[in-house]
């Protein structure tokens, strides 16, 4: 038993190096190292049943995911881009985790009603000028004290700068600072931002 688990530790070793090496490559966001440590901890540590994940891009953090959770753990990944959708799924079919993991391609606010509910983890890392929306509409998804965990909700340090950021910027900006102020609220979530990588807000339900 030891031994095949020790396997797949070294098959997603593997599978997470080229992952990175094609992200790398082909200019592919992924969630940074620092950032993905915290999300592996904060996973294993939960050993979730039902995971979803807002954002799939190649499937990196889907694997990540995956491989810190329950051997039987359900994740449904949600993409919008059909073609890196495509290449989450050619890399996710060489995990030992293909079958636990399902990808739907498709626009997150207009398909999160369909994706069931009693999710223990959910894991957003897509649209930033989206965030505050996926948060209202993840909210009677997740179960009583589960987790949302929100990558990059600094963007870049723009957030929490006093200056006013770049033109092009100040809608994801404001609709960030807006994300932070209601994880914030304590009567609904107890949160904790990460400023490791460029930020990643974790939050527990508390309702």
């Amino acid at each position: 038993m030891q031994n095949s688990q020790q396997g797949k530790n070294n098959q997603i070793k593997e599978l997470l190096a080229e992952m990175e090496e094609y992200a790398y490559f082909n200019h592919v966001p992924i969630i940074k190292k620092p950032a993905a440590m915290i999300l592996s901890d904060i996973t294993l540590s939960l050993q979730p049943q039902n995971v979803l994940e807002i954002g799939t891009a190649i499937g990196y953090s889907t694997l990540l995911l995956a491989s810190n959770s329950k051997p039987d753990t359900r994740i449904i990944t949600l993409e919008i881009d059909e073609e890196r959708a495509r290449t989450a799924d050619i890399f996710i079919s060489k995990s030992p985790y293909r079958d636990n993991i399902k990808i739907i391609t498709g626009d997150a606010a207009s398909i999160l009603d369909k994706v069931g509910k009693n999710f223990d983890l959910v894991f957003i890392d897509a649209a930033k000028g989206q965030y505050v929306k996926y948060l209202k509409l993840v909210q009677p998804l997740l179960n009583s004290r589960g987790i949302i965990a929100a990558d990059n909700v600094l963007f870049r340090g723009y957030v929490e700068s006093a200056e006013k950021p770049p033109r092009r910027y100040k809608t994801i900006v404001r609709r960030l600072r807006e994300y932070i102020r209601l994880i914030n609220d304590e009567t609904q979530f107890v949160s904790k931002i990460y400023y490791e990588g460029d930020g990643l807000a974790v939050s527990q339900k508390q309702i």
